[in-house]
């Protein structure tokens, strides 16, 4: 009974191979920048960041989202809309 607590806690415990300091790639990094920009646009109480989000009544948002539309907010919803100076600005920002 002891040997099994004590492997349960020894696996339980983070890897050294799993490091925390490992630099994120550019496509997290892309993702969470997708992701924070839609958290921010959702914020505002509009459901319809990007054009495959779903409105209030369960329809696809498509030509009515703020990302299809001219002028206003300007969410970031796919991987191309990142420059790679703002991989380069996020990572300096998140050291």
């Amino acid at each position: 009974m002891r040997m099994r607590l004590l492997f349960a806690v020894f696996v339980a415990l983070p890897s050294p191979a799993i490091g925390f300091d490992q630099t994120p790639t550019d496509q997290q990094i892309t993702a969470a920048i997708i992701q924070e920009s839609r958290q921010a646009y959702y914020a505002t109480g509009h459901p319809c960041a990007c054009p495959e989000d779903l409105a209030r009544n369960g329809s696809r948002c498509g030509a009515r989202s703020a990302y299809s539309r001219p002028g206003g907010a300007e969410p970031k919803c796919y991987p191309q809309d990142i420059s790679k100076a703002e991989i380069d600005i996020y990572r300096a920002r998140h050291r």
